[in-house]
């Protein structure tokens, strides 16, 4: 138990690198120029590092996230079924805080929040908490189907949508450089987006943003359900016949949209990419859990087990550096230069966690999930009374 409990806090950890390093084209050049890299003056380095974010790290580490997500929503029903507890209860109030966490993050500090599509996706979870493993399976295979068959959808760019763009990526730059906090909150509390579509088009977008990430989440809950990751050295093989396989065929897919000229197939490859190489990570980090595990291993389940500290304190640190209210760094430090800074950050992040546990057993956002979602000013789970008896 201990085993499998360890090898998915190091997962987790590991994930929320791979996060962070994504999420520094978006600190650096927004929600939207991150993906229109012409707007900026990248050096040729900057523009490998970039190809390569893009090809190895984004919308790779996300799925991981959503696949452990579902892993421990399972272990989660299960441990308050042992403590008799109403598990849907407990689970609406657990995602309603995981509502009002991504809400505030999201207008006061950073518009990258995923912490909103994690209440999203859990409420629909609800829906699948109680379902055999089969069914999890047959339907994380259908929303796989369905949500790559929308990426190999062609959509061509007016001129008018264009110059929406580039007046959107203009200015979000000069919100986000301005040394004032206010520009940079009025700009996220605008809700502008650089698209000229209905408004119900954006609620469909709304409805539609946890099917997208479902898969990943259904996948988990049934590597829950199968007892996934419980005997490293046993599974080793299938570890790493995954990591080969998935890590492998998800590299070529994503490669395909910058070796081809013209992409217009190649956004469907790449997102199927991106799901198979999160696979392939997955596996491929589980099989470092067959042989004896080092210190550093240990690091990253500590910075696993502070996983939305350490989320939440990547936004707070970012923004205070790229933003204009901070050192101001906004499209200047460069794509490179971003990712070395990834990494001191979370080696930072790493040192912080280890000293961290010595004295507390959890983060203070940890804290304050487990208080909503127990109702208990402890965070402990309240144990049932027995009629005639009172808990010691």
């Amino acid at each position: 138990m201990k085993r499998r409990v360890s090898t998915i806090d190091g997962l987790r950890g590991f994930s929320l690198l791979g996060i962070l390093i994504a999420n520094m084209l978006i600190f650096q050049y927004g929600i939207f120029g991150k993906d229109n890299p012409e707007h900026f003056q990248l050096s040729p380095l900057d523009t490998v590092a970039y190809v390569w974010t893009k090809i190895f790290v984004e919308a790779s580490f996300l799925p991981v996230f959503m696949f452990l997500f579902g892993y421990s929503l399972v272990k989660l029903k299960e441990k308050l079924e042992r403590n008799q507890l109403n598990v849907k209860r407990h689970l609406v109030r657990r995602f309603l805080l995981f509502f009002v966490f991504g809400l505030l993050h999201s207008i006061f500090i950073w518009e990258g929040d995923i912490l909103l599509a994690y209440s999203l996706i859990g409420f629909l979870m609800i829906l699948f908490i109680n379902r055999k493993r089969k069914t999890l399976l047959v339907w994380a295979i259908i929303l796989f189907a369905l949500t790559s068959l929308m990426g190999f959808g062609e959509v061509e760019q007016t001129e008018k949508d264009i110059q929406l763009m580039e007046s959107y990526i203009q200015g979000e730059t000069e919100a986000y450089s301005s040394d004032r906090y206010a520009d940079a909150l009025a700009f996220r509390q605008s809700g502008e987006l650089p698209f000229d579509l209905p408004e119900f088009f954006y609620v469909l977008m709304l409805v539609f943003t946890p099917l997208l990430i479902a898969p990943l989440t259904l996948l988990g809950m049934y590597a829950a359900k199968r007892n996934w990751f419980t005997n490293p050295k046993q599974e080793r093989k299938w570890y790493i016949r995954g990591a080969l396989g998935f890590g492998i065929t998800g590299l070529l897919l994503k490669s395909f949209h910058y070796l081809i000229p013209n992409p217009t197939w190649t956004e469907g490859a790449y997102s199927i990419g991106a799901i198979l190489l999160a696979l392939g990570y997955i596996f491929g980090f589980a099989t470092l859990y067959t042989r004896e595990t080092g210190k550093l291993m240990s690091t990253f389940e500590k910075v696993g087990r502070l996983s939305l500290t350490n989320y939440l304190t990547q936004s707070f640190i970012c923004t205070a550096v790229f933003y204009g209210y901070g050192l101001g760094l906004y499209s200047k430090l460069g794509v490179f230069l971003g990712i070395l800074l990834a990494l001191v950050i979370f080696a930072a992040q790493m040192v912080c966690s280890q000293l961290y546990l010595k004295f507390f057993k959890m983060g203070p956002f940890e804290n304050i999930m487990r208080i909503g979602s127990y109702f208990s000013w402890k965070g402990q789970i309240r144990q049932k009374r027995e009629k005639g008896k009172s808990i010691a």
